[in-house]
């Protein structure tokens, strides 16, 4: 299946290559558009010249980083606070997994296992690390037993609430309306 969140067919090849762009992307989405953050490593490896490594974005001097991901368009709405927290997320790669995010999930026990171990990434709490393990088993084909249980309600076959879902277009526009509803249902109570 080809990744497709960015719905920018270079951004989401990238993503579909890198599993650190997919970790960045899936980071960065907070607060702005899912298209905009996950087009976002894009933009990031466009700007560097060269594919993403943890290695060099956790090196990388803070300030410069940050004038990289500001820097028209800026990578995010608010640019400074996310090269912070890119640069936080790269330095647990490195230290914990030799820069190699894919030995987040290479090897793993369950589903529970693997939550836990996203859990412990900077940036991620429960809801991003659940919707990003359900994103791996959907649509990457990562899936220890105990997955669908572990991602909770974002496991669920055949839902759409949310990246998790978004294979196409029109997944995406089902999805958006999944969570119009959600924030509707909010709101009423």
């Amino acid at each position: 299946m080809r990744i497709q969140l960015a719905q920018r067919s270079e951004a989401d090849e990238l993503l579909g290559r890198s599993p650190l762009a997919l970790l960045v992307g899936m980071l960065l989405d907070q607060q702005i558009p899912m298209e905009w953050a996950f087009t976002g490593p894009y933009t990031i490896s466009q700007r560097l010249g060269h594919d993403l490594t943890a290695a060099e974005i956790a090196s990388y001097d803070p300030e410069a980083f940050a004038a990289l991901l500001a820097e028209k368009p800026a990578v995010h709405r608010y640019p400074k606070s996310m090269a912070a927290r890119v640069q936080q997320l790269a330095a647990y790669l490195v230290e914990h997994y030799d820069g190699e995010p894919e030995r987040i999930w290479a090897g793993v026990d369950d589903g529970k296992d693997l939550l836990k171990r996203l859990l412990a990434l900077p940036g991620y709490g429960k809801q991003k690390a659940q919707i990003f393990l359900a994103l791996l088993g959907k649509q990457l084909g990562v899936e220890p037993s105990g997955w669908r249980e572990a991602a909770g309600l974002y496991g669920e076959e055949g839902s759409y609430r949310s990246v998790a879902d978004v294979v196409d277009a029109d997944s995406l526009t089902r999805v958006r309306s999944a969570k119009q509803e959600a924030k509707r249902a909010a709101k009423a109570q």
